[in-house]
């Protein structure tokens, strides 16, 4: 009966994560393929880097704390303003751009690090906004990612110029800004990144379904490894997102070389 008991809480805890991963690579996967394609590949951890900042200033302000859904928009207002400057300065700065996004990094970080400097729970606050907490998210925070995620897969499907242009930094800063809120921002970077890059260099009909399990594969096999083996879930999840998308990679290359795929270079010659 114990035993019982404990397997129906775990799985209680697991269903949640699960769903939590489920929805950030709903959105992240289309949207890592994009950030490929526009070489900005750190500017997912940029803009999650300012969501965090955002949350930050918001736990050090009761005041703002206090306010309703403060967690929401502190953060999505930081990552927007944010956004916003990356897609100002991609117009006039495109070869220099990446070593921006980078800068921007770094600066919202030690930002960060300086503003918790003399909190007593500044460490563990860090702690959670970078690896996340994906194991501890409950059903209810699900609902607001859920409905943003849906209508922001919605307008991509009916309107997928939407992805090309400057729109693509809004759409990036609102879904980051709710996904730093559920798994840190660590598993924002990996998922996004790594399963658009498993995929990346071939063609095929199912890419992005490919890439889609990948993400999956490394969710799953990451959340029972963390739970089975107590261990940190967010670090656990990259690895198993980092091995998914390495197997994938490997399989799509034998595939290639087999004539069951074209790769981009195949193409462009």
């Amino acid at each position: 009966m114990l035993s019982m008991g404990i397997d129906i809480e775990l799985v209680s805890i697991l269903i949640p994560a699960l769903l939590a991963g489920l929805l950030v690579l709903s959105t992240h996967v289309v949207l890592g393929q994009q950030v490929l394609k526009r070489g900005i590949i750190f500017i997912d951890l940029a803009i999650a880097q300012v969501a965090a900042l955002g949350t930050v200033i918001g736990h050090l302000h009761h005041d703002l704390a206090e306010l309703p859904f403060s967690n929401v928009w502190m953060p999505a207002i930081f990552a927007i303003a944010g956004a916003g400057i990356i897609a100002w300065l991609s117009k006039r700065m495109q070869d220099e751009l990446e070593a921006f996004i980078g800068c921007f990094y770094v600066l919202a970080a030690v930002a960060a690090m300086l503003i918790l400097a003399n909190d007593p729970h500044g460490a563990e606050l860090l702690k959670q906004l970078l690896s996340g907490q994906i194991l501890w998210v409950n059903l209810s925070q699900l609902l607001l990612p859920a409905i943003v995620y849906t209508l922001v897969l919605l307008l991509i499907v009916l309107k997928p110029s939407l992805l090309e242009g400057r729109a693509f930094y809004l759409i990036f800063a609102i879904v980051i800004t709710l996904s730093v809120e559920l798994v840190g921002v660590y598993l924002v970077f990996s998922s996004l990144i790594l399963p658009a890059l498993a995929i990346n260099r071939y063609y095929g009909r199912f890419g992005l379904a490919l890439a889609y399990l990948v993400g999956i594969f490394g969710y799953c096999g990451g959340l029972l490894l963390s739970a089975g083996l107590d261990l940190p879930s967010g670090a656990v999840i990259v690895a198993c997102l980092a091995l998914s998308a390495l197997v994938m990679r490997m399989t799509l290359k034998l595939w290639y070389k087999k004539g069951h795929l074209m790769s981009h270079e195949s193409i462009s010659n």
